[in-house]
């Protein structure tokens, strides 16, 4: 192929120089044909005496032609530029301009020749167009107008055809007619579709034969072979090719893959791999399991491949069921209702499969079913023994002796082997052991005598058990009612009290009693249509009196009609009631009798609560009186002008009544507002201030009084949790004199203090205590 295409570059080469040359004759012929023509317009107008003025154009042409691809070693000749103004003496100046002019194409300015110095590619620039102006060389003035001119690449086959779109990947139905389309592919040619057949391609098929062919023109893929089956292959590989030159010789080509792919239609019927299934069961199965599974093979896929199975015909269509596994497309063999080995032992069923959906264009090739036979074996199993009925029901007279027959249950083993059969009571069943049964025969007896009055059902249950099997039991209700016996003699429903009327007349029926079955002695009595006895009470005299006897006992023999008739007798009791005139009862209690005339129950009750409010009021009164504290602020107390005043003050004598304030000697501080307090004791002591002390009677008692209360005021050391205050003035006419003793602690007394024997008893301490001092002083 590469050899075909070097040759077909060098013919082309060949004829682009051939066709340079006879180029650049040709605008120099057809200059002077042009100018030949213009010459002889131009002295037939003259003739005519018309003169018509138009630039004269010398030369004239319209394009050129290079060829693309060129790879000599000289520069390409384009053309020749020649100008009639041109005398050939060198004064002609060739310019050229335009698209390329300098770089692709040169002009000799002397010569007009124009040459391509570079190889030239159609598919990039197909043309090129320029512009040639002839000027005088000395003074560059233009001999003559512009003129412009096209250059065109001319169009070699170097560019073999693509497939832009591959690989390729289309989907067909399988079993298509013969010529059915499958997909279109298109290839593309970068060379000039107008000139030569460069650009002219045809399809072939390189790959894929026989069954695929393409059309040469269009690149249409259509099936070539009838009845491809996807069951037998799926998918093919085709590859496609395109070749320029009309497909002939020296051409260039491109190819391209398709993957083409057999889509599935229903064109395969389901089948069975084998026309007889065995499957077995066990007769110990229950509705519902599964027996066994089949399946009949269908190559089609999605839905074409559904398949639906069913019983045709068979002894154990009303014993089994089909249905399908859409998951496995399986068909599956369930138990309708439970086999027993020993009735049936072998079924026989015909199974179809079918197609759910068919394809109508292949129905003709023959039904889309299939049918197989499927036996199913019953296995004999270890079953428990059977009842011979779902429930018992006896009966048993209450207080029959032990070992009382109650009734008799039975059951036999259904396998072949017929083993014999254990019975047992479960005892969850009968707790207390009323009853035995036994273990081979299934009598049910008494252990003990029963009471209906206690517990007049028994439900209890009997398992049967096979000996010598798999142990496995079976188990049967029994309900034993236990009959009722005259064995309780009769007695009163209730032991109500029966309230009379003190002023009840004589004949009244006080009250009427009920029981069951019984006859009362003693009394009238009647039996109702429910099977109740009744009996009523008449009063046989006018008028009762509770102070005499409030409360009445009244015994009263019953019978009943058992057999044996049973008796018992009870009392009565009848209580005597105050009425009103409507013989509505008003009281039956003896209390208003113990209580005074006009004070109830009520009126008890709210003295004794009125008691107790007042006893714990007094008691709340006196726990507060206890717990009452003294102030903690020292208020007035009540100035009572007497000679013994209570306050914290030293000082005062007997003439403080007259001399001053008392309530001030009792709070100096209250006279400057403040209340000193007297629950905080100080925590330093801090010495007295130096100063003299006034002297007794050398100034006014108020005055002197004011003076330290405003001291004690702005001393800043003053404590105020106290109001003790220092005088040294006891009063005028004290014969006392000064009891202060604080002036004792720095000087020596020499007072006497003998006159305190005189002063009597109570003074009597501080006359042996200074008595003692002075006699040890003067004795030392």
């Amino acid at each position: 192929m590469w050899e075909g295409l070097g040759l077909q570059v060098f013919l082309m080469c060949l004829g682009a120089v051939l066709c340079s040359a006879v180029a650049a004759s040709a605008p120099l012929e057809h200059s002077h044909r042009h100018r030949l023509s213009l010459h002889r317009h131009r002295e037939r107008t003259g003739k005519e005496g018309q003169v018509l003025h138009r630039s004269k154009r010398g030369w004239v042409w319209n394009q050129f032609f290079v060829i693309e691809e060129y790879t000599g070693p000289d520069p390409v000749l384009v053309g020749r530029l020649h100008s009639d103004v041109d005398a050939g003496d060198g004064n002609c100046k060739y310019i050229l301009s335009g698209e390329g002019a300098g770089t692709i194409f040169v002009i000799d300015d002397k010569t007009g020749n124009i040459h391509a110095t570079k190889t030239l590619d159609r598919e990039e620039q197909a043309q090129y167009t320029l512009t040639a102006q002839a000027v005088d060389r000395a003074t560059n003035k233009p001999l003559e107008p512009p003129s412009e001119f096209i250059v065109k690449v001319q169009d070699i086959n170097d560019n073999p055809p693509e497939f832009l779109h591959g690989p390729y990947y289309a989907r067909v139905p399988e079993m298509s007619n013969v010529g059915t389309s499958v997909m279109q592919v298109t290839a593309t040619d970068a060379d000039d579709p107008t000139y030569g057949n460069s650009a002219r391609l045809v399809y072939s098929i390189l790959q894929g034969q026989p069954y695929f062919s393409v059309e040469p023109q269009t690149g249409i893929i259509r099936t070539a072979l009838p009845n491809m089956d996807r069951e037998a292959r799926q998918e093919y590989d085709v590859v496609i090719q395109a070749k320029d030159m009309g497909g002939h010789m020296g051409g260039l080509s491109g190819t391209t893959e398709v993957k083409i792919t057999l889509t599935d239609v229903n064109d395969n019927p389901p089948k069975f791999p084998q026309s007889v299934y065995a499957m077995s069961v066990s007769e110990d199965k229950v509705s519902g399991e599964e027996v066994g599974r089949l399946k009949a093979k269908d190559p089609d896929l999605g839905e074409n491949g559904l398949v639906s199975y069913r019983f045709i015909e068979g002894d154990g269509m009303t014993v089994f069921e089909i249905t399908t596994d859409t998951d496995t497309r399986e068909g599956v063999i369930k138990l309708r209702k439970p086999v027993d080995f020993e009735t049936k032992r072998a079924y026989t069923l015909r199974v179809e499969a079918s197609n759910t959906h068919l394809d109508p264009r292949f129905i003709a090739w023959g039904p889309y079913k299939d049918t197989a036979t499927v036996k199913v074996m019953v296995e004999d199993a270890d079953e428990p023994p059977a009842f011979m009925a779902t429930s018992y029901s006896f009966e048993v007279e209450e207080n029959a002796p032990d070992g009382t027959v109650v009734g008799r249950v039975h059951a036999k083993d259904t396998d072949v082997a017929n083993n014999p059969v254990r019975y047992m009571i479960p005892r969850y069943t009968d707790v207390e052991q009323f009853f035995s049964v036994g273990p081979e025969d299934g009598i049910i007896k008494t252990t003990r005598p029963l009471d209906r009055e206690t517990l007049p059902w028994h439900n209890i249950s009997v398992s049967a058990t096979e000996i010598g099997g798999h142990h496995q039991d079976t188990k049967v209700r029994v309900n034993i009612k236990v009959k009722d016996v005259n064995d309780n003699a009769p007695e009163f429903a209730t032991q109500n009290e029966i309230l009379v009327c003190e002023n009840v007349s004589p004949g009244k029926v006080s009250l009427i009693i009920y029981n069951v079955y019984c006859t009362f002695s003693q009394v009238t009595f009647r039996k109702d249509r429910s099977l109740y006895s009744t009996a009523s009470i008449y009063v046989t005299r006018r008028g009762f009196s509770r102070m005499t006897q409030d409360v009445y006992f009244l015994p009263i023999e019953i019978n009943d009609n058992g057999i044996p008739p049973m008796s018992s007798t009870n009392t009565l009791t009848i209580r005597v009631c105050s009425c009103d005139s409507k013989d509505t009862i008003l009281s039956c209690n003896v209390e208003p009798y113990i209580l005074p005339a006009g004070l109830s129950t009520g009126a008890l009750i709210a003295i004794l609560a009125c008691i107790v409010i007042l006893l714990a009021i007094v008691v709340l009164f006196v726990a507060l009186r206890r717990q009452k504290k003294e102030p903690l602020i020292v208020f007035e107390e009540e100035d009572i002008r007497e000679n013994i005043i209570t306050y914290d003050d030293e000082g005062g004598g007997e003439e403080d009544t007259e001399a001053f304030d008392i309530a001030t000697l009792q709070n100096p501080d209250g006279a400057n507002g403040f209340l000193p307090r007297k629950d905080i004791k100080p925590e330093l002591q801090y010495p007295m201030r130096p100063g003299g002390r006034p002297v007794a009677n050398s100034v006014d008692v108020d005055d002197f009084i004011k003076t330290r209360i405003n001291d004690a005021d702005n001393d800043p050391t003053a404590p105020p949790y106290d109001s003790i205050q220092i005088y040294g003035y006891e009063g005028r006419g004290s014969i006392a004199g000064s009891l202060s003793s604080l002036e004792s602690v720095t000087t020596d007394s020499d007072l006497d203090y003998d006159y305190l024997q005189s002063w009597g008893p109570r003074f009597k301490k501080l006359a042996d205590l200074y008595g003692t001092k002075d006699s040890a002083d003067d004795n030392s």
